[in-house]
């Protein structure tokens, strides 16, 4: 977890398989989510990159693409910058151990509300996730959903999948995929999951009730 130059607070994910995922906050609220940088990443020596990385923003500006790029000392520190067309914000970030944790499905059963949100606008949801980490929701505007979570191995994190229903959903009858993190110092399920074609997305940080 760490900090921007803006003043986000920060989750950063990067898996074994070299996907990368970097979750942000709204400018001082760090846990009112804002969107999500998500790319293919490449790790050597010390020197972090991503060059198809996409900007998820959920506050106004969109998809964007962007780079990143940065410096990591294995298990202790990444620092770097997110750079687009618009500029760069710096960032700083220290290792967690909780990465570490194996991730279970017990520690996400039970049911969590919070804001949902793609580029269109935010909405609050309710979502239940049942013991064998299949789940159920829906939003205050109405949009029914469901999909399921399984724990990942090479990291403290869960692949999710969500299979929205008919209108008003934006993403209606399409089903998307991506990865949920629990924030156990929030008691916090925070899910990101782009469409196929990476030109938006949906991302929902709910607590649990």
């Amino acid at each position: 977890m760490g900090t921007t130059s803006t003043n986000r607070a920060l989750y950063g994910l990067i898996f074994s398989d070299g996907s990368a995922w970097f979750i942000y906050s709204a400018v001082g609220s760090p846990n009112t989510i804002a969107g999500a940088v998500q790319g293919a990443g490449s790790s050597l020596n010390g020197s972090f990159s991503s060059g198809n990385a996409r900007d998820f923003n959920l506050e106004g500006a969109g998809v964007q693409n962007v780079t990143v790029s940065g410096s990591y000392v294995s298990k202790q520190s990444l620092s770097g910058a997110v750079t687009s067309a618009a500029g760069g914000v710096s960032f700083t970030a220290a290792y967690s151990t909780n990465y570490e944790t194996q991730p279970t499905l017990a520690a996400i059963t039970g049911t969590f509300a919070g804001p949902v949100a793609v580029s269109a606008g935010s909405d609050q949801a309710t979502v239940a996730i049942a013991a064998n980490g299949t789940f159920s929701g829906t939003s205050a505007a109405g949009c029914n959903f469901n999909g399921a979570a399984a724990p990942r191995a090479d990291g403290n994190a869960y692949n999710v999948s969500i299979t929205f229903g008919a209108a008003p959903c934006f993403f209606a009858t399409q089903t998307l995929s991506g990865i949920g993190y629990y924030n156990t110092a929030a008691n916090q399920v925070i899910v990101a999951a782009p469409n196929s074609a990476r030109t938006d997305g949906v991302l929902f940080a709910g607590t649990r009730r």
